[in-house]
């Protein structure tokens, strides 16, 4: 687990082309606004890829300047034909997303099954 900030750690796990990365925060934390882009960014480069699911399911709200460093690891993604899904928002959080017309960059899924394979139905057998 890294910590990227006072109270902010991110938990990196992999899958198969993919990196799973849960965002944690205590909840006096909450208004700190660590370097969550730059430091994603960094574990991408260190693993050789550009894919991601953000597991934000332990982040209370999302905050503006959350929200800004979700756009500007989009942005560095996309510029490297990477890609960035979320998963585990909260009703209110997807709220958030929908008002700030951000959910058709970040769909959100409900677990991280469905952010791996891109779809909210699952894969049918062969």
């Amino acid at each position: 687990m890294a910590t990227i900030a006072p109270g902010w750690r991110l938990e990196v796990e992999r899958g198969p082309d993919w990196l799973i990365v849960t965002l944690d925060c205590d909840h006096e934390h909450e208004w700190d606004s660590p370097p969550l882009a730059d430091a994603v960014w960094e574990i991408l480069e260190q693993h050789f890829t550009y894919r991601v699911v953000l597991d934000l399911g332990r982040v209370q709200m999302l905050h503006t300047w959350l929200l800004g460093q979700l756009v500007r690891l989009h942005h560095r993604a996309a510029a490297h034909d990477g890609v960035v899904r979320v998963c585990g928002l909260s009703e209110r959080n997807r709220d958030v997303l929908r008002s700030c017309r951000l959910d058709g960059y970040f769909p959100s899924y409900h677990d991280r099954a469905e952010a791996l394979f891109g779809s909210t139905t699952p894969p049918k057998p062969r």
